[in-house]
Protein backbone atom coordinates (compact mmCIF):
# COMPACT_ATOMS: atom_id res chain seq x y z
CA UNK A 1 0.00 0.00 0.00
CA UNK A 2 1.58 3.30 -1.07
CA UNK A 3 -0.79 6.13 -0.32
CA UNK A 4 1.48 9.08 0.47
CA UNK A 5 0.54 11.78 2.97
CA UNK A 6 2.75 14.85 3.46
CA UNK A 7 1.81 17.23 6.27
CA UNK A 8 3.39 20.60 7.07
CA UNK A 9 6.71 19.55 5.55
CA UNK A 10 9.47 22.10 6.01
CA UNK A 11 13.16 21.60 5.21
CA UNK A 12 15.90 23.97 6.34
CA UNK A 13 19.55 23.44 5.47
CA UNK A 14 22.20 24.86 7.77
CA UNK A 15 25.36 25.99 6.00
CA UNK A 16 28.11 28.55 6.14
CA UNK A 17 28.02 31.47 3.71
CA UNK A 18 31.24 31.92 1.75
CA UNK A 19 30.12 35.27 0.30
CA UNK A 20 28.59 38.24 2.13
CA UNK A 21 24.85 38.63 1.65
CA UNK A 22 23.82 41.23 -0.93
CA UNK A 23 20.49 42.86 -1.67
CA UNK A 24 20.30 40.74 -4.85
CA UNK A 25 20.54 37.42 -3.03
CA UNK A 26 17.10 35.75 -3.46
CA UNK A 27 17.56 33.06 -0.81
CA UNK A 28 15.69 33.23 2.48
CA UNK A 29 18.25 33.10 5.28
CA UNK A 30 18.11 33.09 9.04
CA UNK A 31 21.73 33.37 10.00
CA UNK A 32 23.33 30.49 8.07
CA UNK A 33 20.02 28.71 7.46
CA UNK A 34 18.45 28.20 4.02
CA UNK A 35 14.73 27.52 3.86
CA UNK A 36 14.22 25.07 0.97
CA UNK A 37 10.71 23.62 1.40
CA UNK A 38 8.10 25.73 3.15
CA UNK A 39 5.06 24.02 4.72
CA UNK A 40 4.30 21.49 1.98
CA UNK A 41 1.00 19.59 2.25
CA UNK A 42 0.24 16.90 -0.34
CA UNK A 43 -1.54 13.57 -0.67
CA UNK A 44 -1.02 11.02 -3.46
CA UNK A 45 -3.19 7.99 -4.10
CA UNK A 46 -1.94 4.44 -4.47
CA UNK A 47 -1.10 3.59 -8.08
CA UNK A 48 -0.79 7.22 -9.24
CA UNK A 49 2.05 8.60 -11.29
CA UNK A 50 2.75 12.08 -9.94
CA UNK A 51 5.11 14.43 -11.77
CA UNK A 52 6.71 17.26 -9.79
CA UNK A 53 7.74 20.42 -11.64
CA UNK A 54 9.50 23.56 -10.51
CA UNK A 55 12.40 25.93 -11.20
CA UNK A 56 15.96 24.65 -10.95
CA UNK A 57 17.12 24.53 -7.34
CA UNK A 58 13.63 24.83 -5.85
CA UNK A 59 13.90 21.64 -3.79
CA UNK A 60 12.19 19.05 -6.03
CA UNK A 61 14.91 16.47 -5.50
CA UNK A 62 15.05 17.28 -1.79
CA UNK A 63 11.34 16.50 -1.57
CA UNK A 64 11.92 13.11 -3.23
CA UNK A 65 14.82 12.28 -0.91
CA UNK A 66 12.68 13.05 2.13
CA UNK A 67 9.85 10.83 0.83
CA UNK A 68 12.39 8.08 0.15
CA UNK A 69 13.81 8.40 3.67
CA UNK A 70 17.30 9.54 2.64
CA UNK A 71 16.80 12.87 4.42
CA UNK A 72 14.73 13.89 7.42
CA UNK A 73 12.34 16.84 7.39
CA UNK A 74 13.11 19.74 9.69
CA UNK A 75 9.42 19.96 10.57
CA UNK A 76 6.34 18.01 9.54
CA UNK A 77 5.73 14.38 8.64
CA UNK A 78 5.72 12.09 5.62
CA UNK A 79 3.73 8.85 5.69
CA UNK A 80 3.86 6.11 3.07
CA UNK A 81 1.18 3.45 3.35
CA UNK A 82 0.12 4.93 6.68
CA UNK A 83 3.58 4.58 8.23
CA UNK A 84 5.80 7.51 9.10
CA UNK A 85 8.97 7.57 7.02
CA UNK A 86 11.96 7.19 9.34
CA UNK A 87 14.58 6.06 6.85
CA UNK A 88 15.02 4.19 3.56
CA UNK A 89 12.65 1.27 2.95
CA UNK A 90 13.06 -1.84 0.81
CA UNK A 91 9.63 -1.05 -0.65
CA UNK A 92 10.67 2.42 -1.88
CA UNK A 93 13.05 2.29 -4.84
CA UNK A 94 14.90 5.43 -5.97
CA UNK A 95 16.12 5.80 -9.58
CA UNK A 96 18.75 8.54 -9.49
CA UNK A 97 19.38 11.25 -12.07
CA UNK A 98 22.77 9.81 -13.00
CA UNK A 99 23.49 6.15 -13.72
CA UNK A 100 23.34 3.98 -10.62
CA UNK A 101 24.39 0.75 -12.33
CA UNK A 102 27.41 -1.00 -10.84
CA UNK A 103 30.04 -0.86 -13.60
CA UNK A 104 31.67 -4.17 -12.60
CA UNK A 105 28.34 -6.03 -12.94
CA UNK A 106 26.60 -7.13 -16.11
CA UNK A 107 23.03 -6.14 -16.96
CA UNK A 108 21.89 -9.53 -15.66
CA UNK A 109 23.76 -9.10 -12.38
CA UNK A 110 22.56 -5.51 -11.90
CA UNK A 111 18.93 -6.46 -12.49
CA UNK A 112 19.25 -9.36 -10.06
CA UNK A 113 20.85 -7.28 -7.33
CA UNK A 114 17.67 -6.98 -5.27
CA UNK A 115 16.75 -10.63 -5.75
CA UNK A 116 19.70 -12.17 -3.92
CA UNK A 117 17.41 -13.33 -1.13
CA UNK A 118 15.68 -15.79 -3.49
CA UNK A 119 17.16 -19.25 -2.91
CA UNK A 120 15.47 -20.91 -5.86
CA UNK A 121 17.92 -20.20 -8.69
CA UNK A 122 15.41 -21.11 -11.40
CA UNK A 123 12.84 -18.69 -9.98
CA UNK A 124 15.47 -15.98 -9.63
CA UNK A 125 16.65 -16.46 -13.22
CA UNK A 126 13.07 -16.37 -14.48
CA UNK A 127 12.34 -13.07 -12.71
CA UNK A 128 15.55 -11.45 -13.93
CA UNK A 129 14.89 -12.53 -17.50
CA UNK A 130 11.28 -11.37 -17.33
CA UNK A 131 12.33 -7.84 -16.39
CA UNK A 132 15.21 -7.75 -18.87
CA UNK A 133 12.72 -8.59 -21.61
CA UNK A 134 10.19 -6.08 -20.24
CA UNK A 135 12.64 -3.26 -21.03
CA UNK A 136 13.71 -4.84 -24.34
CA UNK A 137 17.28 -5.71 -23.33
CA UNK A 138 17.19 -9.39 -24.21
CA UNK A 139 20.50 -10.29 -25.84
CA UNK A 140 22.37 -7.75 -23.69
CA UNK A 141 22.17 -9.63 -20.40
CA UNK A 142 25.92 -10.18 -20.21
CA UNK A 143 26.99 -6.72 -21.32
CA UNK A 144 28.58 -4.29 -18.85
CA UNK A 145 27.23 -0.74 -18.43
CA UNK A 146 30.09 0.86 -20.41
CA UNK A 147 29.10 -1.30 -23.39
CA UNK A 148 25.55 0.11 -23.43
CA UNK A 149 24.10 3.34 -24.78
CA UNK A 150 22.68 5.88 -22.34
CA UNK A 151 19.13 4.79 -23.09
CA UNK A 152 19.97 1.13 -22.57
CA UNK A 153 21.58 1.95 -19.23
CA UNK A 154 18.39 3.74 -18.15
CA UNK A 155 16.30 0.75 -19.20
CA UNK A 156 18.57 -1.55 -17.20
CA UNK A 157 18.15 0.71 -14.15
CA UNK A 158 14.39 0.63 -14.59
CA UNK A 159 14.40 -3.17 -14.83
CA UNK A 160 16.48 -3.41 -11.64
CA UNK A 161 14.07 -1.07 -9.84
CA UNK A 162 10.86 -2.90 -10.74
CA UNK A 163 12.32 -6.40 -10.39
CA UNK A 164 12.04 -6.14 -6.59
CA UNK A 165 8.32 -5.33 -6.95
CA UNK A 166 8.42 -2.08 -4.92
CA UNK A 167 5.34 -0.39 -3.56
CA UNK A 168 6.80 3.01 -4.44
CA UNK A 169 9.01 3.95 -7.41
CA UNK A 170 10.78 7.32 -7.19
CA UNK A 171 12.53 8.78 -10.23
CA UNK A 172 14.70 11.90 -10.23
CA UNK A 173 15.06 13.41 -13.74
CA UNK A 174 15.03 9.92 -15.33
CA UNK A 175 15.67 11.17 -18.88
CA UNK A 176 18.46 13.62 -18.09
CA UNK A 177 21.30 13.54 -20.62
CA UNK A 178 19.50 11.42 -23.21
CA UNK A 179 19.27 12.46 -26.83
CA UNK A 180 15.87 13.63 -28.09
CA UNK A 181 14.72 10.39 -29.73
CA UNK A 182 15.89 8.20 -26.84
CA UNK A 183 14.17 10.59 -24.43
CA UNK A 184 10.87 10.21 -26.30
CA UNK A 185 11.22 6.42 -26.42
CA UNK A 186 12.05 6.14 -22.72
CA UNK A 187 9.12 8.37 -21.81
CA UNK A 188 6.77 6.14 -23.76
CA UNK A 189 8.22 3.03 -22.11
CA UNK A 190 7.81 4.45 -18.60
CA UNK A 191 4.18 5.40 -19.32
CA UNK A 192 3.41 1.95 -20.77
CA UNK A 193 5.09 0.23 -17.82
CA UNK A 194 3.13 2.32 -15.36
CA UNK A 195 -0.13 1.53 -17.13
CA UNK A 196 0.71 -2.17 -16.87
CA UNK A 197 2.11 -2.33 -13.32
CA UNK A 198 0.17 0.54 -11.63
CA UNK A 199 2.91 1.19 -9.10
CA UNK A 200 2.79 4.43 -7.15
CA UNK A 201 5.39 6.50 -9.01
CA UNK A 202 6.87 9.92 -8.27
CA UNK A 203 8.84 11.67 -10.99
CA UNK A 204 10.80 14.89 -10.67
CA UNK A 205 11.30 16.61 -14.00
CA UNK A 206 12.12 20.06 -15.31
CA UNK A 207 10.35 19.20 -18.58
CA UNK A 208 6.73 20.42 -18.64
CA UNK A 209 5.88 18.25 -21.65
CA UNK A 210 7.15 15.13 -19.87
CA UNK A 211 5.00 15.89 -16.84
CA UNK A 212 1.85 16.47 -18.89
CA UNK A 213 2.36 13.41 -21.10
CA UNK A 214 3.23 11.05 -18.23
CA UNK A 215 1.44 12.10 -15.08
CA UNK A 216 -1.90 11.19 -13.54
CA UNK A 217 -1.35 14.30 -11.44
CA UNK A 218 1.14 17.16 -11.54
CA UNK A 219 2.51 19.30 -8.74
CA UNK A 220 4.11 22.66 -9.57
CA UNK A 221 6.44 24.17 -6.97
CA UNK A 222 7.50 27.80 -6.70
CA UNK A 223 11.09 28.98 -6.52
CA UNK A 224 12.94 28.63 -3.23
CA UNK A 225 11.68 28.64 -0.57
CA UNK A 226 9.35 26.22 -2.33
CA UNK A 227 5.61 26.33 -1.81
CA UNK A 228 2.89 24.64 -3.85
CA UNK A 229 1.66 26.72 -6.79
CA UNK A 230 -0.55 24.10 -8.44
CA UNK A 231 -1.85 20.55 -7.97
CA UNK A 232 -3.77 19.34 -11.00
CA UNK A 233 -5.30 15.97 -11.88
CA UNK A 234 -4.61 15.10 -15.53
CA UNK A 235 -7.73 13.35 -16.73
CA UNK A 236 -6.74 13.50 -20.41
CA UNK A 237 -6.86 10.12 -22.20
CA UNK A 238 -3.61 8.42 -23.23
CA UNK A 239 -1.73 8.55 -25.49
CA UNK A 240 -1.70 12.33 -25.10
CA UNK A 241 -1.10 14.78 -27.89
CA UNK A 242 -0.85 18.56 -27.52
CA UNK A 243 -2.02 19.23 -31.07
CA UNK A 244 -5.11 17.05 -30.76
CA UNK A 245 -6.15 18.11 -27.25
CA UNK A 246 -6.64 21.89 -26.84
CA UNK A 247 -7.21 21.49 -23.09
CA UNK A 248 -3.81 19.90 -22.63
CA UNK A 249 -2.19 22.58 -24.75
CA UNK A 250 -3.86 25.36 -22.71
CA UNK A 251 -2.67 23.81 -19.45
CA UNK A 252 0.85 23.64 -20.87
CA UNK A 253 0.77 27.38 -21.63
CA UNK A 254 -0.60 28.16 -18.16
CA UNK A 255 2.24 26.26 -16.49
CA UNK A 256 4.84 28.05 -18.61
CA UNK A 257 3.37 31.36 -17.46
CA UNK A 258 3.26 30.13 -13.87
CA UNK A 259 6.97 29.35 -14.04
CA UNK A 260 7.79 32.75 -15.50
CA UNK A 261 8.02 31.88 -19.20
CA UNK A 262 5.63 34.13 -21.19
CA UNK A 263 5.06 31.63 -24.00
CA UNK A 264 5.22 27.91 -24.63
CA UNK A 265 8.48 27.00 -26.36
Amino acid sequence: MSHIQIDNLTKIYVGRRTQPRTMHDPEEHSGDNVLVLNNINLAFEEGEMVCILGPSGCGKSTLLRIIAGFEAPTYGTVKVGGRKVRGPSDQSIFVFQHSGLYPWMTVYENVGLGLRHIDDEEDKHSRIQEHVEMVELEGFEHYYPHQLSGGMQRRAELARAIAVNPDLLIMDEPFSGLDFLTHMKMREEVVNMHEFLRKTTLVVTHDIDDALIMGDRIVVLSGRPSAIKLVHVLDFPRPRNFEKDPGLSRLRSEIFLMLGVPYAV
